[in-house]
């Protein structure tokens, strides 16, 4: 059973619909009591990284969520500004801590002459096939939409894309996933991403 973490996040639909149609049976977390019953867990999200801590506090799914990835070691994936609040910190509303799962920050393109957000279709650059880019061709497209993107250790970049300059496309650290694109909106090579993390 996949856990899909609600916080009003805006996506949940899209990916609860994802799931579905991979034949995985999923539910929504919105209490801390509720992750006891999530083999595996999903933070979605769309919006700004301040309000969405502050959702996730008023909630009191904060220490819990940490108990479960940090101490449980339970496999998490974080979609979009999910992937986000993983990091130390975020700018996006105002400064903003996040959980810290990962050492660094979250900033703004900068670029003037790039449209933001980036949004629409990228390809990736596939730096560890194992284990979410599984029978993922290196010639590919996800759907992005962002204005802002993740900086942090290499070692803990999985797949970088290009907007100007080349940006976090996804991480992964032990049992913690990240992707900076939506993969429930990038049809077939999006539900082979999310069949591959639920196998892990």
């Amino acid at each position: 059973m996949i856990g899909v973490i609600d916080y009003k996040a805006g996506n949940l639909n899209s990916v609860l619909k994802a799931l579905e149609k991979i034949g995985v049976k999923s539910f929504l977390v919105q209490k801390k009591e509720d992750f006891s019953k999530a083999q595996k867990l999903v933070l979605p999200g769309v919006g700004s990284f301040k309000d969405a801590m502050t959702h996730l506090e008023k909630m009191e799914l904060i220490e819990p969520l940490k108990e479960e990835v940090l101490q449980v070691k339970k496999p998490i994936l974080g979609i979009c500004l999910g992937m986000q609040l993983f990091l130390e910190k975020g700018y996006e509303g105002g400064i903003c801590n996040g959980f810290g799962f990962l050492e660094g920050e979250v900033v703004p393109f900068e670029k003037t002459n790039l449209k933001i957000p980036h949004m629409g279709w990228n390809d990736l650059e596939i730096l560890k096939k194992e284990p979410l880019y599984q029978d993922i061709p290196l010639q590919n497209d996800f759907y992005f939409v962002h204005s802002f993107y993740v900086k942090c250790n290499e070692k803990f970049i999985s797949a970088k894309a290009q907007y100007g300059d080349k940006f976090v496309a996804s991480i992964q650290k032990d049992n913690i996933f990240g992707v900076q694109f939506h993969p429930e909106k990038s049809q077939n090579l999006g539900l082979k991403l999310l069949e591959n993390f639920l196998r892990f």
